[in-house]
């Protein structure tokens, strides 16, 4: 499993893991991603709740962030990465699967205060995720694209 950020000695780390969607709108070249309100953006998705499938988990990630129904599509891979949170003053082992996946319907508002979707060109969403394992997983995920449009 290919992994981002430094091991730091004498450190606990909280394992979490994760599932996250790629949503594309590939005719504007677009992908969905979650704005905090703090110019921190993130890959639709979060951590696995005790129990759930990663289906289960993007559903219920994807309400409570946009208000949308979301369905998981190709598994796109696996990453993880290890850093501190200041937020919660914390560190993580942060592991994440993940999916292509697309918008299927609205739900009610999302419940997450200051989580906004946008939607941003591929090019500046690269630049602008703030986990390096999200980003990663979206530069795969548009080889993945261009490559099967190559071979049509």
């Amino acid at each position: 499993m290919i992994t981002f950020g430094e091991i730091k000695s004498g450190i606990s780390y909280t394992w979490r893991p994760g599932v996250y969607g790629i949503i594309l709108k590939k005719e504007e070249n677009l992908v969905a991603l979650i704005d905090t309100g703090a110019g921190k953006y993130f890959l639709p998705g979060g951590g696995i709740e005790e129990n759930e499938s990663h289906e289960e988990c993007l559903i219920r990630e994807g309400k409570e962030e946009m208000g949308k129904l979301l369905e998981l599509g190709e598994w796109i891979g696996k990453a993880q990465q290890y850093f501190y949170s200041k937020k919660d003053s914390a560190y993580y082992q942060v592991q994440g699967d993940f999916y292509f996946a697309k918008i299927v319907g609205d739900t009610e508002e999302p419940t997450e205060p200051d989580h906004y979707l946008r939607w941003l060109e591929t090019g500046e969403a690269v630049s602008k995720i703030f986990h390096d394992h999200q980003r990663w997983a979206l530069q795969k995920a548009l080889a993945m694209i261009e490559n099967k449009e190559q071979r049509i």
